[in-house]
């Protein structure tokens, strides 16, 4: 029984495979006396598939594996595994061309082909990947920085061939081209090192003692914990505001993860009310004087 429906199986695979064989052989197109059939193409993309998985493994293994034993920098090793993706990339869609007997000469006609779709709408496309070259060389942005471009604010993940990846303290992942960080005015808060400036604004009330008030301020800065004590803060007695006095307190904080500024400055508004309560000097609040011209008449009535 078995042995008949193999025998049955054996002979509709002959009758099928001509067809197969033809389909697998069909010309597409013929380049310097090499055909192009749907089997090279086919062959071609199963393989450049494969070249791409195995660009992103064995860059990904170099990084984990290898470069951590160097102890280099997170953004270091970030960038020579994006180098690295990319020339195995290459490497491999060159092997995959030459197995599947692709002739080397189509690139003249996909660099026509290129030419033409830069001409029609590429200009971004070659646009962002250049910009993510020189990120990656220059290094003006790295991976774990804080930046700050237009009103995104985050910490950089990853820059890849297009786009940065920013992950923003909300924990948000936004996607930016790479030319917005060259074009666009970028700041970024840890390029140097990890040091940043804070500013805390208060207002007094009109007749607090200002020397008083700098004084509670300074105070304020050397009993938090979390700033740099190395780093001499600074009073500014800024303004005569419509209903303060305005004072600016500048300190320098350590960043670590994207909300430490944020909480630094909470923690210190809290210290200064605390610190101007107990020496009776009060926190602003808005007001406003109405003179009156003309008598009113009030009657009291029980």
């Amino acid at each position: 029984m078995l042995k008949g429906r193999y025998s049955l199986g054996m002979e509709y695979f002959d009758k099928l495979w001509p067809y197969l064989s033809s389909i697998w052989n069909a010309q597409i197109v013929v380049v310097d006396s090499n055909a192009i059939t749907i089997g090279t193409v086919s062959l071609g993309i199963l393989l450049f598939v494969f070249g791409y998985w195995a660009a992103k493994m064995t860059s990904r293994k170099l990084s984990n594996r290898v470069l951590k034993r160097f102890e280099l920098e997170a953004s270091i090793r970030a960038t020579i595994e994006s180098l690295s993706f990319y020339l195995l990339f290459i490497l491999f869609t060159f092997m995959s061309m030459k197995m599947a007997n692709f002739p080397m000469s189509i690139f003249s006609i996909l660099g026509g082909a290129f030419a033409i779709g830069v001409g029609f709408g590429s200009q971004n496309i070659i646009n962002n990947f250049i910009s993510g070259l020189i990120l990656l060389f220059e290094r003006p942005v790295k991976v774990r920085d804080f930046v700050e471009v237009e009103d995104v604010y985050g910490v950089v993940e990853r820059i890849g061939f297009r786009s940065t990846n920013i992950r923003s303290f909300g924990n948000k992942h936004i996607i930016v081209p790479n030319s917005s960080l060259l074009e666009k005015k970028l700041i970024n808060w840890t390029h140097f090192d990890k040091f940043a400036r804070v500013k805390v604004v208060v207002g007094v009330a009109y007749g607090s003692p200002t020397r008083k008030v700098e004084e509670l301020l300074l105070q304020a800065v050397r009993e938090e914990e979390k700033t740099i004590k190395s780093r001499a803060p600074l009073v500014l007695f800024s303004d005569f505001g419509d209903s303060a006095l305005t004072f600016e307190l500048y300190f320098w904080i350590q960043l670590h993860e994207l909300m430490d500024q944020h909480i630094v400055k909470s923690d210190m508004r809290y210290r200064i009310d605390d610190l101007f309560a107990k020496e009776g000097v009060i926190i602003a609040f808005p007001q406003r004087d109405l003179h009156i011209n003309h008598p009113i008449r009030v009657e009291v009535t029980h």
